[in-house]
């Protein structure tokens, strides 16, 4: 396509997800020009949304943050934007050792484990303290089953209540370390879950807004694939990128991509040295997951059966079962036509969603492809029917995607959905400290993935590139 944006700028931002969009935002208000950069048709990474004939419209993935999305949103977005977020109150557990509803906050699980699991009080208080209390610089070696054993040994249903809603939110397992369990867990246990009233497409129609109402020059299908450095002393020093195979001039440079393509194949080999590349391709990528989106016909609909609901038919909690092929372990998240109240054709939607392995989906021929989503369809609907009874008879819409479907979309090697495991975090945030200009921000390290982690994690890298902007 013709290139029809500026061929100079202070910052260039690879990748519109929730933290490119962000970090793009502050720099603007900080006063420097920048260019957003996003290889898909539409923003908003796996924040964003798709429609489908018949007036569907689906979020591409689980819907479900903390209560701090509303201050963050506040204070980095629009008071417009805050104020859209709401409260999901009716989280259901449905599995072979309990069956409840909660509104998953620090107060109903207090409740649950005292008066259901029979755990004392103390001890439930002390474990809360105790998460709220654990912070990233803390030297603490535990393994999350260990934090689990710590305070509620040979307890596998209460392993299972506090371990899986976060294995769903962001791929993490029992062997995980503590502290990416503590701080993601605790932000959840203030106030509960929170979701976006209008769905991500107002979401990300209201971002894109502000970030054209502050400066932002929004570039679309536009795929970068080099990063230019040039000598800066005892380093190299960014000085602009290739996109569309047009080059792009800048100071600096914020990669929402993938950490291991921002690094490895956008950076030619010598750029950085031997042991930091080393340690980026050390760095295991998260698992991906699969979601079905389903939407009933027009005018049928369902009384209220929760708004998140985690269902499996497994006997116990598994991270390996999680993630298998034919796991029975999936999330529905419902929309009311309440999530929606503006659309034109009001529908009942619900997206369901297992983790999953690239593996178990990369090197499947086209023939088994189809028949593997098939499978899938039928299971989770086999699932759906027990919440709403002849489903399968209902819908006007269903579709699959799989990692093969991520990867296609966003580019993240092996199609990855939750970012990297925890220690990709120390190499996003040391990438500057090789690259003068260089800056990583995303879904890394556990504790900065999923919504709030990713908007946070943008802020802090827009500050940190305003401050090197301003030195230079």
């Amino acid at each position: 396509m013709d290139w029809q944006f500026k061929r100079k700028y202070d910052v260039c931002v690879i990748g519109s997800g929730l933290s490119g969009m962000t970090a793009a935002n502050g720099l603007a208000k900080m006063g420097h020009s920048v260019l957003l950069l996003e290889q898909h048709y539409q923003c908003g990474g796996l924040a964003a949304y798709f429609k489908r004939p018949g007036g569907y419209t689906f979020d591409v993935s689980l819907h479900g943050f903390p209560v701090g999305m509303v201050k963050s949103c506040r204070r980095y977005w629009s008071a417009d934007i805050a104020n859209s977020i709401i409260q999901l109150p009716h989280i259901r557990f449905v599995n072979p050792q309990f069956n409840f509803e909660t509104t998953f906050d620090r107060v109903d699980f207090t409740d649950k484990l005292i008066h259901l699991f029979k755990i004392p009080a103390e001890t439930v208080e002390r474990f809360f303290n105790h998460l709220r209390g654990m912070n990233f610089y803390d030297d603490d070696k535990r393994t999350t089953g260990e934090l689990f054993e710590e305070f509620f040994p040979n307890r596998p249903d209460v392993h299972r209540l506090l371990m899986e809603p976060i294995t769903y939110a962001n791929g993490s397992t029992l062997d995980d370390p503590a502290i990416t369990y503590g701080i993601v867990f605790s932000n959840f246990m203030s106030k509960g879950v929170y979701t976006f009233k209008g769905g991500t497409d107002k979401l990300v129609q209201s971002m894109l807004v502000e970030l054209q109402k502050n400066g932002v020059d929004i570039a679309k299908r536009s795929q970068v694939d080099k990063i230019f450095t040039k000598d800066a002393g005892d380093r190299k020093s960014v000085c602009g990128l290739r996109v569309n195979g047009v080059e792009i001039e800048c100071r600096a440079i914020v990669s929402n991509a993938n950490l291991k393509t921002t690094i490895l194949n956008w950076l030619d080999e010598g750029v950085v040295d031997t042991t930091f590349r080393k340690e980026t391709e050390a760095v295991r990528l998260n698992n991906s997951s699969c979601q079905v989106y389903m939407g009933l016909e027009e005018g049928d609909q369902f009384p209220e059966i929760g708004d998140l609901i985690f269902t499996s038919e497994a006997p116990a909690f598994s991270s390996a079962e999680l993630k298998s092929y034919e796991t029975e372990s999936r999330t529905f998240s419902i929309y009311y036509p309440s999530i929606r109240p503006e659309s034109k054709t009001p529908r009942y939607t619900i997206v369901a969603s297992t983790n999953a392995l690239w593996k178990d989906w990369k090197d499947l021929s086209d023939e088994a492809y189809t028949a593997a989503k098939e499978a899938l369809k039928e299971r989770t609907l086999r699932s759906l029917d027990k919440f709403i009874p002849g489903v399968a008879d209902r819908l006007g819409w269903i579709e699959v995607a799989t990692p093969k479907t991520f990867h296609r979309y966003t580019g993240h090697w092996e199609g990855a959905s939750f970012g990297t495991k925890f220690e990709g975090l120390k190499v996003s945030m040391e990438l500057p400290n090789h690259v003068n200009g260089l800056y990583h921000s995303g879904s890394v390290g556990i504790i900065m993935s999923g919504w709030l982690g990713t908007i946070n994690y943008g802020i802090i890298t827009a500050n940190n590139v305003d401050k090197f902007l301003r030195r230079a």
